[in-house]
């Protein structure tokens, strides 16, 4: 909360957005929760710079993150501030629990801090005598500390991560998470005395909760921990934390630490995915690499940000953005296949069947892009979240269907008189088509609902069983395909010489 948002937030959001869209198709409850964690010396620090209280401060910074949410159509059901009374209670009571059961206590940190980070590093992973994340000098720090037993919980997480192997995914951040236990964790520092900007420790007015430990709470907080006995039961424990990889040590080690101390269960997994990089480095507010997904969604649309960032990368790893990628995929992608595809089949609808999907048998070959496995192919796809191979299936139909417009040759098709033949390649054309709004409307929603009413078919597509896009002959005959402006304009593109 030092700053606004940037991609890098945005692409975790997108992608929880998406598998929540997801299951709730598929009949799951489902309850995702995104928020901001407002506590902390760079926090205090960003606004002592702006002239401002820290409350101040974080009351206009959450701002910008709610309009970027709305801008991208990110359908969270809370959004939960670290600064919120709700929040603040349940941190401070299981501050206080942990310290009566001995699990929490009194003593001494020296250590090399960085305040951007908020993390302290050993002196060997120091990059010339700098933070390793973000280059910035650090500061030795010597001050009473509460601290918190991590190494008690570890030998019982890790026989934990080994036997499940989808608990840290990808398997190289598992392997990571490992190689860091094993090679020793020591306790974790816990409160703070140098600054007062975070949850006062209940016992000991002097200190404040280390916003790490205070943030994490609020997966606990947000779902009704201590406050709403129903809500959290039903919740509990998550079935994905998803986070950015740099923040892995903190959900992976410390944080099921804090839930064994607690006797809580762990969630069932922690995806970390990998970083958006600029020109070989980390998009970073510290790093002054910076892409803003308000002008990014303004230019070419928040559907076209959000299939952009979930089709070309694969989430997990690391990928190198540029705005030409971007515009080829959009171009390649949206406008040639999937908008072409739309509107070329509306105007040949009206062309021979006067904007009237014609009745057609449900025998054409273009039955044959989709087994009868699909289901369970897209549940095993988004399981891992693997967004990127779940839209090159869907682009498989949709350049299925393109090719059978060449294929078939409609024109030909009319010529010859054939008008059986014709009328089965267009309701199936039409169908296909709603199918694939059905199948894209998790990863691009304002775009999918678009496809939704412009082929005739009724009401919210979220509120349609999603099962049906495993099945032909959905649409109705006699459905109205309305000819309307391409879904995605080409973008051109000048040649810098003007």
């Amino acid at each position: 909360m030092n700053d606004v948002p940037h991609v890098g937030h945005a692409y975790s959001t997108m992608a929880a957005d998406t598998l929540a869209r997801f299951y709730r198709g598929q009949g799951y409850e489902v309850f995702f929760l995104t928020g901001t964690d407002e506590h902390g010396q760079k926090v205090a620090k960003a606004a002592e710079e702006r002239g401002l209280k820290p409350q101040e401060h974080v009351d206009q910074m959450v701002a910008p993150y709610k309009q970027l949410w709305k801008r991208l159509s990110i359908c969270y059901d809370d959004f939960i501030r670290t600064t919120e009374d709700r929040h603040e209670k349940v941190v401070a009571a299981i501050f206080e629990r942990l310290y009566k059961q001995g699990d929490i206590y009194a003593g001494k940190y020296e250590g090399w801090y960085c305040i951007f980070e908020e993390t302290f590093y050993p002196e060997s992973q120091l990059k010339d005598g700098n933070c390793p994340e973000c280059g910035r000098p650090v500061k030795w720090i010597s001050e009473e500390s509460y601290h918190f037993k991590t190494s008690k919980f570890m030998p019982a997480l890790l026989k934990h991560i080994k036997e499940d192997s989808h608990f840290i995914m990808p398997a190289s951040r598992r392997n990571e998470v490992i190689s860091f236990i094993e090679s020793g964790v020591q306790d974790v520092s816990v409160s703070r005395t140098a600054f007062k900007w975070g949850v006062q420790v209940p016992f000991d007015k002097k200190h404040v909760v280390y916003v790490w430990f205070d943030a994490l709470i609020n997966y606990l907080s947000g779902i009704g921990y201590l406050q709403d006995e129903k809500k959290f039961n039903t919740f509990w424990p998550a079935d994905v934390h998803i986070i950015g990889k740099d923040i892995l040590k903190f959900h992976a080690v410390i944080w099921p630490a804090m839930l064994m101390a607690l006797d809580l269960p762990l969630p069932k997994m922690v995806f970390a995915h990998g970083f958006l990089t600029l020109g070989g480095e980390k998009i970073s507010k510290s790093r002054g690499k910076v892409i803003d997904p308000h002008e990014l969604a303004d230019e070419y649309s928040s559907d076209a940000v959000r299939y952009f960032f979930l089709r070309e990368f694969t989430f997990g790893l690391d990928g190198e953005y540029t705005e030409e990628t971007l515009i080829k995929r959009i171009n390649s992608d949206l406008a040639n296949d999937l908008g072409n595809l739309v509107h070329r089949t509306a105007n040949m609808i009206k062309k021979y069947f006067d904007g009237i999907v014609p009745e057609g048998e449900l025998n054409h070959p273009l039955r044959k892009l989709v087994d009868e496995d699909m289901r369970i192919r897209f549940k095993d796809y988004l399981s891992n979240l693997n967004f990127r191979s779940y839209l090159e299936f869907v682009w498989g139909l949709v350049s299925g269907l393109n090719g059978a417009i060449e294929e078939a040759a409609p024109w030909n098709l009319k010529k010859e008189g054939k008008d059986k033949e014709l009328a089965v390649l267009m309701y199936s054309l039409a169908d296909g088509i709603r199918r694939i709004s059905q199948l894209l409307y998790p990863f691009m929603p304002e775009t999918a609902q678009k496809i939704w009413g412009q082929i005739g078919m009724k009401g919210q597509i979220a509120e349609f069983p999603f099962e049906k896009a495993a099945e032909w002959g959905v649409l109705p005959p006699g459905s109205h395909f309305k000819v309307a402006e391409p879904l995605f304009p080409r973008i051109e593109v000048g040649d810098g010489n003007e």
